[in-house]
């Protein structure tokens, strides 16, 4: 059985105040912006992400 995936905050409005949307599977209500929305896995990426401050010339 799998655990659902719990947001730590509105991607809307930051703000903290969640609860699970009863009507939808996996969506989430945000209490101070009033809006409802769903997290979902999109996949892997292929290679992975390069971050910006990734030096490979072995420079610190």
């Amino acid at each position: 059985m799998s655990e659902r995936a719990a947001p730590f905050h509105c991607p809307y409005c930051g703000d903290e105040d969640l609860r699970p949307n009863e009507q939808g599977h996996g969506a989430w209500e945000c209490g101070a912006c009033n809006r409802a929305f769903q997290l979902k896995f999109l996949g892997l990426l292929a290679q992975g992400l390069r971050r910006a401050d990734d030096h490979k010339g072995g420079r610190t």
